[in-house]
């Protein structure tokens, strides 16, 4: 299934895009699209059964209707560094042995359409298109990439945006180049996992201005999704509702020569996830 979220910032609500392509209201059969639900299979299987019946979900006109991010109340968003060796070769880092983690926060997540602001004093705002996965299951201790897969609820296009002075050379962790706001643009769909038979098979890929920067595949992913998922379980409790970035490949601004491209208020990047949705952004001065 294709579950989606659509309505004004902070008053979404649940929807669904059908076989067909037509967008159908899921507000009569349930509240949101968030943990809860994920979590819960006799809610899911409303939903399918819902969708596949000729009649039941409403059709939604898209028109003017804003597309939110696809998932709601998220506990926590794990991000995964330098996850594809060809994204690793360019910015010169060693391969990590482990993975490298940070955290967004929630509130950094906006809409695959919603203005992208450059932070005040930003000089080098960059861009990177990402496989997020969402959790289904709590994940605590697993055993086995195998076990790592049957946590996840589903798979979404994520743009992890990064400002790569607040990251890298302003001391401290990554993180105060991570969480400035809208810097987590997401969707515009939640895949469900069924629909994704193999997440390391996927073709990410990302515009500026219209010119092709980033195009990559997760085939190129140095920790796959099923053993990112096992990995984290050992360090934290994985909820319902966790999001993770899982990484970009090659592409980006700061692997670039000298000068270096970096975003700027009035730039429009687009990026996808084959079969996960296109986002688009402008960005804006913060």
């Amino acid at each position: 299934m294709k579950l989606l979220r659509v309505g004004t910032a902070g008053a979404e609500r649940p929807a669904l895009l059908d076989r067909d392509g037509t967008l159908r209201d899921l507000s009569g059969i349930v509240p949101d699209i968030d943990g809860d639900l994920l979590a819960d299979a006799s809610a899911l299987a409303r939903v399918r059964t819902a969708a596949d019946a000729s009649g039941v979900l409403p059709a939604l006109d898209p028109a003017g209707l804003r597309v939110g991010p696809p998932l709601g109340r998220i506990g926590k968003i794990v991000c995964i560094g330098l996850n594809y060796h060809d994204h690793a070769a360019e910015t010169g880092a060693a391969i990590p042995e482990e993975p490298i983690l940070f955290f967004k926060a929630p509130d950094t997540v906006v809409g695959p359409e919603d203005t992208v602001l450059v932070p005040r004093g930003s000089r080098k705002t960059d861009w990177e298109v990402e496989l997020a996965v969402v959790i289904g299951r709590t994940a605590r201790y697993l055993s086995s990439a195998e076990e790592g897969l049957a946590h996840v609820a589903g798979y979404a296009t994520a743009h992890d945006v990064s400002e790569r002075e607040f990251q890298i050379e302003r001391g401290g962790t990554w993180d105060k180049g991570k969480n400035c706001e809208t810097f987590n643009p997401l969707g515009p769909w939640l895949v469900t996992a069924d629909e994704v038979p193999d997440p390391q098979a996927l073709p990410l890929r990302l515009w500026v201005n219209g010119e092709l920067k980033q195009n990559g595949t997760t085939a190129e992913q140095i920790f796959p999704v099923g053993e990112v998922v096992r990995y984290l379980s050992h360090f934290m409790t994985l909820y319902p509702g966790d999001v993770i970035n899982t990484g970009t490949p090659a592409g980006v601004a700061m692997g670039q020569p000298e000068p270096k491209p970096y975003l700027k208020a009035g730039d429009v990047v687009e990026l996808e996830v084959e079969g996960l949705g296109r986002q688009r952004q402008e960005l804006k001065g913060a």
